[in-house]
Protein backbone atom coordinates (compact mmCIF):
# COMPACT_ATOMS: atom_id res chain seq x y z
CA UNK A 1 0.00 0.00 0.00
CA UNK A 2 1.04 3.63 -0.46
CA UNK A 3 2.44 5.44 2.56
CA UNK A 4 1.92 9.19 2.53
CA UNK A 5 4.62 11.66 3.45
CA UNK A 6 2.30 13.22 6.02
CA UNK A 7 1.88 9.86 7.81
CA UNK A 8 5.65 9.42 7.87
CA UNK A 9 6.11 12.94 9.24
CA UNK A 10 3.44 12.35 11.88
CA UNK A 11 5.07 9.11 13.03
CA UNK A 12 8.47 10.77 13.10
CA UNK A 13 7.12 13.59 15.26
CA UNK A 14 5.51 11.10 17.63
CA UNK A 15 8.46 8.73 18.03
CA UNK A 16 11.53 10.76 17.08
CA UNK A 17 12.63 7.95 14.75
CA UNK A 18 14.29 8.61 11.39
CA UNK A 19 12.25 9.12 8.21
CA UNK A 20 13.26 5.77 6.67
CA UNK A 21 12.58 3.89 9.92
CA UNK A 22 9.12 5.49 10.10
CA UNK A 23 8.36 4.61 6.50
CA UNK A 24 9.48 0.99 7.01
CA UNK A 25 7.39 0.70 10.19
CA UNK A 26 4.26 2.06 8.47
CA UNK A 27 4.80 -0.29 5.53
CA UNK A 28 5.22 -3.29 7.84
CA UNK A 29 2.09 -2.22 9.76
CA UNK A 30 0.08 -1.78 6.54
CA UNK A 31 -0.54 1.84 7.45
CA UNK A 32 -1.74 1.11 10.99
CA UNK A 33 -0.33 4.08 12.90
CA UNK A 34 -0.52 2.53 16.39
CA UNK A 35 1.07 -0.70 15.16
CA UNK A 36 3.86 1.31 13.50
CA UNK A 37 4.60 3.00 16.85
CA UNK A 38 4.79 -0.43 18.48
CA UNK A 39 7.14 -1.69 15.75
CA UNK A 40 9.50 1.22 16.37
CA UNK A 41 9.40 0.56 20.12
CA UNK A 42 10.09 -3.14 19.57
CA UNK A 43 12.99 -2.23 17.36
CA UNK A 44 14.40 -0.11 20.18
CA UNK A 45 14.14 -3.04 22.59
CA UNK A 46 15.82 -5.34 20.07
CA UNK A 47 18.70 -2.94 19.49
CA UNK A 48 19.04 -2.42 23.23
CA UNK A 49 19.34 -6.17 23.73
CA UNK A 50 21.96 -6.49 20.99
CA UNK A 51 24.05 -3.65 22.39
CA UNK A 52 23.68 -4.54 26.07
CA UNK A 53 27.32 -5.65 26.34
CA UNK A 54 28.72 -2.52 24.70
CA UNK A 55 30.47 0.13 26.78
CA UNK A 56 28.65 3.44 27.09
CA UNK A 57 31.48 5.66 28.30
CA UNK A 58 30.53 8.92 26.56
CA UNK A 59 27.50 11.05 27.30
CA UNK A 60 26.28 14.04 29.25
CA UNK A 61 26.47 14.78 32.99
CA UNK A 62 23.89 17.40 33.93
CA UNK A 63 23.29 19.16 37.26
CA UNK A 64 20.49 21.62 37.99
CA UNK A 65 18.93 23.41 40.94
CA UNK A 66 15.24 23.99 41.69
CA UNK A 67 13.71 27.45 41.33
CA UNK A 68 13.85 28.06 45.09
CA UNK A 69 17.56 27.15 45.14
CA UNK A 70 17.15 24.54 47.87
CA UNK A 71 17.26 21.28 45.92
CA UNK A 72 19.62 20.00 43.27
CA UNK A 73 19.63 16.99 40.95
CA UNK A 74 22.49 15.47 38.98
CA UNK A 75 22.14 12.83 36.25
CA UNK A 76 24.47 11.10 33.82
CA UNK A 77 23.05 9.87 30.52
CA UNK A 78 25.66 7.74 28.79
CA UNK A 79 26.12 6.72 25.17
CA UNK A 80 28.84 5.00 23.14
CA UNK A 81 30.31 7.83 21.05
CA UNK A 82 31.18 11.48 21.45
CA UNK A 83 29.29 12.14 18.23
CA UNK A 84 26.01 11.13 19.85
CA UNK A 85 26.93 12.87 23.13
CA UNK A 86 27.06 16.18 21.23
CA UNK A 87 23.83 15.56 19.33
CA UNK A 88 21.26 18.26 20.08
CA UNK A 89 18.41 15.80 20.70
CA UNK A 90 20.57 13.67 23.03
CA UNK A 91 21.64 16.71 25.06
CA UNK A 92 18.00 17.82 25.21
CA UNK A 93 16.96 14.38 26.50
CA UNK A 94 19.58 14.54 29.27
CA UNK A 95 18.32 17.97 30.35
CA UNK A 96 14.70 16.79 30.29
CA UNK A 97 15.51 13.82 32.52
CA UNK A 98 17.31 16.13 34.96
CA UNK A 99 14.33 18.51 34.92
CA UNK A 100 12.03 15.59 35.71
CA UNK A 101 14.28 14.58 38.62
CA UNK A 102 14.12 18.14 39.94
CA UNK A 103 10.35 18.17 39.74
CA UNK A 104 9.59 14.71 41.14
CA UNK A 105 12.54 14.25 43.54
CA UNK A 106 12.77 10.45 43.15
CA UNK A 107 14.43 8.53 45.97
CA UNK A 108 17.07 6.82 43.85
CA UNK A 109 18.13 5.88 40.32
CA UNK A 110 15.62 3.03 40.03
CA UNK A 111 12.81 5.37 41.05
CA UNK A 112 13.91 7.93 38.46
CA UNK A 113 13.92 5.31 35.71
CA UNK A 114 10.37 4.31 36.66
CA UNK A 115 8.90 7.84 36.53
CA UNK A 116 6.26 8.51 33.83
CA UNK A 117 7.96 10.58 31.16
CA UNK A 118 6.68 10.82 27.56
CA UNK A 119 4.13 9.22 25.28
CA UNK A 120 2.82 7.03 28.09
CA UNK A 121 6.26 5.59 28.79
CA UNK A 122 8.57 5.85 31.76
CA UNK A 123 12.12 7.19 31.64
CA UNK A 124 13.67 3.78 31.07
CA UNK A 125 11.17 3.06 28.29
CA UNK A 126 12.01 6.29 26.48
CA UNK A 127 15.73 5.55 26.76
CA UNK A 128 15.15 2.08 25.30
CA UNK A 129 13.13 3.64 22.49
CA UNK A 130 15.97 6.07 21.78
CA UNK A 131 18.44 3.19 21.53
CA UNK A 132 16.47 1.93 18.54
CA UNK A 133 16.40 5.40 16.98
CA UNK A 134 20.05 6.27 17.59
CA UNK A 135 21.51 2.79 17.20
CA UNK A 136 23.81 3.06 20.22
CA UNK A 137 23.62 1.76 23.75
CA UNK A 138 22.25 4.46 26.06
CA UNK A 139 22.29 4.20 29.83
CA UNK A 140 21.06 6.37 32.66
CA UNK A 141 24.17 5.72 34.73
CA UNK A 142 23.81 8.08 37.67
CA UNK A 143 21.31 10.08 39.68
CA UNK A 144 22.22 12.11 42.76
CA UNK A 145 20.33 14.75 44.70
CA UNK A 146 21.10 17.25 47.42
CA UNK A 147 19.12 19.60 49.67
CA UNK A 148 20.18 22.62 51.69
CA UNK A 149 19.46 26.25 52.50
CA UNK A 150 21.25 26.91 49.22
CA UNK A 151 22.30 24.41 46.57
CA UNK A 152 24.67 25.24 43.73
CA UNK A 153 25.15 23.23 40.52
CA UNK A 154 28.22 23.30 38.32
CA UNK A 155 28.63 21.63 34.91
CA UNK A 156 32.17 21.55 33.58
CA UNK A 157 32.73 22.51 29.96
CA UNK A 158 31.79 19.65 27.64
CA UNK A 159 29.17 18.11 29.97
CA UNK A 160 31.55 15.33 31.07
CA UNK A 161 31.60 16.28 34.75
CA UNK A 162 29.14 17.98 37.08
CA UNK A 163 28.80 18.72 40.77
CA UNK A 164 26.30 19.82 43.40
CA UNK A 165 27.18 21.60 46.63
CA UNK A 166 24.83 22.50 49.49
CA UNK A 167 25.25 25.26 52.05
CA UNK A 168 23.81 26.31 55.40
CA UNK A 169 23.08 29.93 54.45
CA UNK A 170 21.32 31.94 51.77
CA UNK A 171 22.03 35.40 50.43
CA UNK A 172 25.78 35.00 49.93
CA UNK A 173 27.52 36.13 46.74
CA UNK A 174 26.66 33.45 44.14
CA UNK A 175 30.31 33.25 43.10
CA UNK A 176 31.23 31.87 46.54
CA UNK A 177 28.80 28.99 46.11
CA UNK A 178 30.07 28.39 42.58
CA UNK A 179 33.71 28.45 43.71
CA UNK A 180 33.01 25.61 46.15
CA UNK A 181 31.16 23.59 43.49
CA UNK A 182 34.11 24.14 41.15
CA UNK A 183 36.53 23.09 43.92
CA UNK A 184 34.64 19.80 44.17
CA UNK A 185 34.94 19.36 40.40
CA UNK A 186 38.65 20.15 40.29
CA UNK A 187 39.92 18.45 43.44
CA UNK A 188 37.54 15.48 43.81
CA UNK A 189 37.45 15.34 47.64
CA UNK A 190 36.63 12.02 49.27
CA UNK A 191 34.47 13.62 51.95
CA UNK A 192 33.36 16.90 53.45
CA UNK A 193 35.65 16.84 56.50
CA UNK A 194 38.04 14.58 58.39
CA UNK A 195 35.17 13.26 60.51
CA UNK A 196 33.23 12.18 57.41
CA UNK A 197 35.94 9.98 55.89
CA UNK A 198 34.76 6.34 56.02
CA UNK A 199 36.59 4.30 58.65
CA UNK A 200 37.72 1.77 56.03
CA UNK A 201 39.36 4.54 54.00
CA UNK A 202 41.16 5.91 57.06
CA UNK A 203 42.37 2.43 58.01
CA UNK A 204 43.66 1.78 54.50
CA UNK A 205 45.42 5.15 54.28
CA UNK A 206 47.08 4.61 57.66
CA UNK A 207 48.23 1.11 56.68
CA UNK A 208 49.72 2.44 53.46
CA UNK A 209 51.38 5.31 55.36
CA UNK A 210 52.94 2.91 57.89
CA UNK A 211 54.32 0.61 55.18
CA UNK A 212 55.67 3.53 53.16
CA UNK A 213 57.30 4.98 56.27
CA UNK A 214 58.99 1.67 57.11
CA UNK A 215 60.26 1.31 53.54
CA UNK A 216 61.69 4.81 53.56
CA UNK A 217 63.43 4.39 56.93
CA UNK A 218 65.00 1.11 55.85
CA UNK A 219 66.04 2.65 52.53
CA UNK A 220 67.72 5.57 54.33
CA UNK A 221 69.69 3.14 56.50
CA UNK A 222 70.81 1.17 53.44
CA UNK A 223 71.83 4.33 51.58
CA UNK A 224 73.85 5.52 54.57
CA UNK A 225 75.69 2.20 54.76
CA UNK A 226 76.43 2.26 51.02
CA UNK A 227 77.79 5.81 51.18
CA UNK A 228 79.97 4.83 54.16
CA UNK A 229 81.43 2.06 51.97
CA UNK A 230 82.14 4.59 49.20
CA UNK A 231 79.37 3.37 46.89
CA UNK A 232 76.86 5.72 45.24
CA UNK A 233 73.39 4.38 46.20
CA UNK A 234 71.92 5.59 42.87
CA UNK A 235 74.32 3.25 41.01
CA UNK A 236 73.11 0.13 42.82
CA UNK A 237 69.42 0.72 43.54
CA UNK A 238 68.33 -2.15 41.27
CA UNK A 239 69.87 -5.11 39.47
CA UNK A 240 69.29 -3.41 36.14
CA UNK A 241 71.24 -0.36 37.30
CA UNK A 242 74.00 -2.52 38.70
CA UNK A 243 74.46 -4.36 35.40
CA UNK A 244 74.22 -1.16 33.39
CA UNK A 245 76.69 0.74 35.57
CA UNK A 246 79.20 -2.13 35.56
CA UNK A 247 79.04 -2.07 31.75
CA UNK A 248 79.75 1.67 31.83
CA UNK A 249 82.66 1.16 34.19
CA UNK A 250 81.09 3.23 36.95
CA UNK A 251 81.29 0.38 39.45
CA UNK A 252 83.43 -2.74 39.58
CA UNK A 253 82.04 -6.28 39.91
CA UNK A 254 83.48 -6.32 43.44
CA UNK A 255 81.62 -3.12 44.35
CA UNK A 256 78.45 -4.53 42.85
CA UNK A 257 78.64 -7.63 45.04
CA UNK A 258 79.56 -5.54 48.08
CA UNK A 259 76.47 -3.38 47.45
CA UNK A 260 74.28 -6.47 47.23
CA UNK A 261 75.65 -7.78 50.51
CA UNK A 262 75.22 -4.44 52.27
CA UNK A 263 71.65 -4.05 51.01
CA UNK A 264 70.67 -7.56 52.14
CA UNK A 265 72.27 -7.27 55.58
CA UNK A 266 71.31 -3.70 56.45
CA UNK A 267 67.70 -4.09 55.21
CA UNK A 268 67.11 -6.92 57.68
CA UNK A 269 68.87 -5.15 60.54
CA UNK A 270 67.14 -1.81 59.97
CA UNK A 271 63.69 -3.40 59.69
CA UNK A 272 64.23 -5.27 62.94
CA UNK A 273 65.30 -2.13 64.80
CA UNK A 274 62.68 0.34 63.64
CA UNK A 275 61.22 2.35 66.50
CA UNK A 276 57.45 1.87 66.44
CA UNK A 277 56.65 5.29 67.91
CA UNK A 278 58.71 7.02 65.23
CA UNK A 279 56.96 5.03 62.51
CA UNK A 280 53.54 5.86 63.96
CA UNK A 281 54.34 9.57 64.25
CA UNK A 282 55.53 9.83 60.65
CA UNK A 283 52.58 7.76 59.40
CA UNK A 284 50.14 9.97 61.31
CA UNK A 285 51.70 12.99 59.62
CA UNK A 286 51.07 11.37 56.25
CA UNK A 287 47.47 10.63 57.25
CA UNK A 288 46.96 14.26 58.27
CA UNK A 289 48.26 15.34 54.88
CA UNK A 290 45.75 12.98 53.28
CA UNK A 291 42.95 14.69 55.25
CA UNK A 292 44.25 18.10 54.16
CA UNK A 293 44.44 17.11 50.50
CA UNK A 294 41.30 14.99 50.28
CA UNK A 295 38.59 16.53 52.48
CA UNK A 296 36.77 19.50 51.00
CA UNK A 297 36.76 21.88 53.96
CA UNK A 298 40.48 21.32 54.60
CA UNK A 299 41.67 21.51 50.99
CA UNK A 300 43.68 24.50 49.83
CA UNK A 301 41.32 26.82 48.01
CA UNK A 302 42.06 26.53 44.28
CA UNK A 303 41.97 30.31 43.84
CA UNK A 304 44.16 31.11 46.86
CA UNK A 305 46.48 28.44 48.27
CA UNK A 306 47.11 30.52 51.40
CA UNK A 307 43.68 29.58 52.79
CA UNK A 308 41.55 26.46 52.85
CA UNK A 309 37.98 26.15 51.61
CA UNK A 310 36.46 26.49 55.08
CA UNK A 311 38.38 29.71 55.67
CA UNK A 312 37.35 31.09 52.28
CA UNK A 313 33.65 30.56 53.05
CA UNK A 314 33.87 31.98 56.55
CA UNK A 315 35.64 35.07 55.22
CA UNK A 316 32.91 35.54 52.61
CA UNK A 317 30.12 35.22 55.19
CA UNK A 318 30.68 34.46 58.87
CA UNK A 319 29.48 30.96 59.67
CA UNK A 320 28.97 29.90 56.05
CA UNK A 321 29.90 26.30 55.41
CA UNK A 322 29.29 23.56 52.88
CA UNK A 323 26.97 20.87 54.21
CA UNK A 324 27.31 18.32 51.41
CA UNK A 325 28.41 17.67 47.85
CA UNK A 326 27.91 15.29 44.95
CA UNK A 327 30.25 14.75 42.00
CA UNK A 328 30.09 12.58 38.90
CA UNK A 329 32.47 12.37 35.96
CA UNK A 330 32.50 10.19 32.88
CA UNK A 331 35.39 7.76 32.72
CA UNK A 332 38.43 8.92 30.78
Amino acid sequence: MSISASDVAKLRKTTGAGMMDCKKALTEANGDFDRAIQIIREKGQAVASKRADREASEGNVIAKVSADGKYGALIALNCETDFVAKNEDFVKLAHEICDLALEKKPADLAALKALPFKNGKDVEGIITEQIGIIGEKLELACYESLSGETVCAYIHMGNKLATLASFNKTGVDAQVYKDVAMQVAAMNPVSLSKDDVPAAVVENELTVAIEKTKEELVSKAVDAALKKAGINPAHVDSEDHIESNMAKGWITPEQAQQARDIRAKVSVEAAANLKDQMVQNIAQGRLNKFFKDSTLLNQEFIKDAKINVAQMMDAASKGLTCTGFKRYALKD
